[in-house]
Formats: structure tokens, sequence, C-alpha cells
């Protein structure tokens, strides 16, 4: 059995920082005399202290590192168990919230996803909204830590290529994962900062620049408003749309470029072939819908490109629907939602790095038919992806692939129509969080899903932010065996 202390520990701390970030929303609602502020310090003490006795009753030992073992638990630990105090603020703070609500808002904002069953944003306590925002702030800052430090060396969904090319790549600049954590965190908070600044200057006040600011670079896609990015101005939405395409993009090559290295950040197989497809995408959506449809060029534009960034990013948010744009416009959605980000972000789905190494199988494998005796490994970027990488990144996709058919058939099967059935999987699974569908269609939220179809939309988003074998591997025997 392995040893859950460093385990615990870790998660004590964890919940610490989480109780002492709820701090933030209190002083919010005490400053605007709005009694919410009591019930919000509430859950705040409770995760304190929670956290603090976990962390405590769990220090005694030698100081080690993580094991493989102990590095599973933990992942998984924080993305499940996070989500339960995260929620605390939802449930003290509005008492009409079940906790099957509450905890499914927790984890759509810890896994940056977006879907929400809040109506009436603009009417909740200010210390709620803003704890939503800093939910999407602080899953996205951890989803892209995990992504760096754990997933290379647990070699989950192909990610062992970041662990030789990628921490390679890193160099000199960063030797020590320490040093990386930093340098994350210093990116990420000043990409914020700016984009806050940007919002506040395109007629956004200052609560609604910083929380729409913390969505969009963690693609976490949690507002302020039911209508979402359309109360906003043109120019802010020209605005999101960049920002969201840079919190999709790998943290540490802004970090580089700040020092000074801009190579890196071009020559990115992962950063070109994303801008290169989202250009590809909106270029053929902008040309399909302008055949179709009489409104003005510049609408078009924006409206596609902003929407387009948020399905490709996977942040969740929208100024206008899709399903009108006709049944070609949603097997684009489809599509471009299941291709996501960059390795490395916040963003979710199968990744473009997973995608491009997915076409690069299948290209040597098609080659290999002409050829049966030639031998043609599979390339990235002129490396051959070897067993070890490969074999765990296609075990990924295939996975996925077949969890999106298995919880979209048992989301329908508690009554919930086909076509919300397969998009709400697709949105959690994928962490994407934009809304279709006919049950989504009257409120834009997800209010109308029953409580078993709730779970396994909250299980879906699990299973999509810890890439699925992170969790399936918890229920295997050999797992537990020391």
């Amino acid at each position: 059995m392995p040893d859950f202390g460093p385990v615990f520990h870790h998660l004590g701390l964890i919940l610490l920082a989480l109780g002492v970030a709820m701090l933030g929303p209190v002083a919010l609602d005490f400053a605007l005399a709005d009694p919410n502020w009591a019930q919000v310090f509430e859950a705040a003490i409770e995760t304190i202290l929670f956290g603090a006795l976990l962390a405590l009753a769990s220090a005694s030992g030698q100081r080690k590192g993580l094991t493989l073992q102990q590095a599973y638990l933990l992942t998984a630990a924080i993305w499940i168990f996070v989500p339960f105090f995260g929620a605390l603020p939802f449930i003290h703070g509005r008492p009409d919230v079940s906790f099957t609500d509450a905890y499914f808002e927790a984890v759509s904002g810890i896994t940056t996803t977006g879907y929400t069953v809040f109506s009436g944003l603009e009417d909740l306590p200010k210390s709620v909204v803003l704890w939503r925002g800093m939910l999407n702030w602080m899953g996205g800052l951890g989803i892209a830590f995990v992504a760096m430090i754990f997933l290379p060396v647990m070699r989950i969904g192909g990610m062992r290529y970041f662990q030789t090319e990628g921490f390679d790549t890193l160099g000199k600049v960063l030797p020590r994962a320490g040093d990386i954590a930093i340098s994350l965190l210093q990116v990420y908070a000043g990409l914020t900062v700016l984009c806050a600044l940007v919002f506040t200057l395109c007629g956004m006040s200052i609560l609604d620049a910083v929380i729409h600011a913390m969505a969009a670079i963690a693609t976490g896609g949690f507002g302020t408003y039911d209508a979402n990015f359309a109360v906003w101005s043109p120019a802010a939405q020209y605005a999101g749309t960049v920002f969201m395409l840079l919190g999709a993009m790998p943290y540490i090559r802004f970090f580089q470029l700040l020092h000074g290295q801009p190579v890196p950040l071009w020559r990115d197989l992962q950063v070109r072939a994303f801008l290169r497809w989202y250009g590809y995408f909106c270029a053929v959506m902008i040309l399909y819908r302008l055949s179709r449809e009489s409104l003005p060029v510049e609408q078009i534009l924006r409206e596609t490109t902003f929407n387009f960034a948020s399905l490709l990013t996977g942040t969740g948010f929208g100024v206008s629907a899709v399903e009108p744009w006709g049944a070609f416009a949603m097997v684009m959605a489809f599509l471009v939602g299941m291709v996501g980000g960059c390795t490395g972000s916040s963003s979710g789905a199968l990744s473009v790095f997973r995608v491009q190494a997915t076409l690069a199988a299948i290209r040597a494998a098609v080659l290999q038919l002409h050829a049966p005796h030639r031998i043609v490994p599979p390339r990235y970027g002129g490396t051959a992806l070897d067993e070890t990488t490969l074999g765990p990144l296609m075990l990924h996709v295939s996975g996925y692939i077949l969890t999106l058919g298995v919880l979209s058939v048992a989301l329908s099967m508690t009554g919930v129509d086909f076509t919300s059935s397969l998009f709400a999987i697709w949105g959690c699974l994928g962490n994407i969080g934009f809304g279709v569908g006919p049950l989504v269609a009257r409120t834009g939220t997800m209010i109308d899903f029953n409580d078993l179809a709730t779970w396994l939309m909250t299980l879906a988003m699990l299973l999509g932010r810890l890439g699925l074998l992170a969790i399936l591997v918890l229920v295997m025997p050999r797992f537990w065996r020391d």
C-alpha cells in the first residue's frame, strides 16, 4: 500500500491556501456592506481549519519527494476533493443551491470547463461571482503546473515527450521544477493583469474586468452576466479573442519571450499549428456564413473569430449561439472543440500536440502500407516518437473518443435528448463549456439537467481534466501493490 502521509500533507496545504483565498470574496462583500460576507467567511474558516489540521496530522516523517503512486493519488485527490471545499461558498451563500449543483459548479470552475447551473448572475452576491472567477483562475494555474510537472513523469497520454523534449527545450532557463512553478505563476499573473487592464479600457468595470480576465487566461469561461460576452462592446470582444488564444498557448514560451528568447515561441510546432488551424477554421466559417446570411461583414467576422477562439481554446465564452449558423457550423464547432489548445496551457480536449502526433502516426501507417518492408516511424518535429510516448498517446485518444460515446449514451438514458447529451459530454470531457442543444437553449445553462445527469457531467469533467488514465489507473489492483 502507498504511504498516504505525503498525499494528505500536500492536499492539506492546498486546502489551507484555498481557504485563505476565500477571504478575498469575504472582503469584497464586507466592503460592499453585503451580509453574505458572513456566509462566505464561514466557508473560509471551515476550509482553513480542515486544511491546517490535515496538513499537521500528516506532517510527521521524513521530507521526501512524491513517489509515482503518490503523484497519481495527489493529482486525483486535488481535482476531486478541492471542488468539495470550493463549493462551500455556494452552499453557504445560496441556501437554495443543492449540493449536487454546488459541486458541479465548483468542478466546472476548477477544471476550467465553464458550464454553470446558476442563472441570474447579475443578482448574485459579488463574493459568489468573484469566487467563480477565482476558481477558474486557480484551476487554470494548477492545470498548467500539473501538465508541466506531473503528467510527463506519470507518462499520461503521451506526455512523456515533454519530459524529454519539452524539458530539454527549457534547458538552462528553467532547470528545476520549482523554477518552472514560479515562472508559470509570473507569466500567468502577468497575462491576467494585462488582460484586466485591456478589458477596463474597453468599458468594463474593474470587478468585471478582473473576473473576465481570470476566466479568459484560464480558458475557464465564468462571466458575470447571463448573456455572457454579448453584453460587452465589440472592442472587448476582439480583446477577448486575443487573450483566449494567448491563454491556450504554452505559458513557458511567454517566459522565454520575456527573457529575450522569441525563437522558441515561433519554432514551437504546437503554436504554429494552433494558430494556423484557427485561421483555417475561421476562414471557412466566415465564407460559409457570408454565403448564407445578410448580417454586416464586421459582425460575422467578430462573432466567428470570437466563438471559434472560445471553442478551440475551451474557454466557453460566447457572443452568439452557433446553432442558427446551420448544420455545417455545428459539425465544425464539434471538431474544433475536439482539438483543443496547446499542451502546457490550461486548455483542454485532445490538445494540438496529441492531434499532431496522431496524424503523424496515421501518415506513417499509410506509408507503411505502400512499402511493407520499409520502416517509417512517426515523427514530431523531426524527432521519432518511440513506443513509450506513442503508446500512451494513442491509448488516450482512443479512450477519449470511447468515453465520449459511452457517457453520451449514458446521459441520454437519464431522459436527456441525444443532441443535448452528446454536446454536454463533448463540452464536459473536453472542458469546453460551450452550451449547445435543446436542453441548454432555454436558459443557456445546465440547470434543466436532472441530478443523475449532472453527476455524469461532473464525472466527465473530472475524467477530461485528469487525462482519463490518471483516474482509471486508481481502480487497477496492481496500482495498490507495493
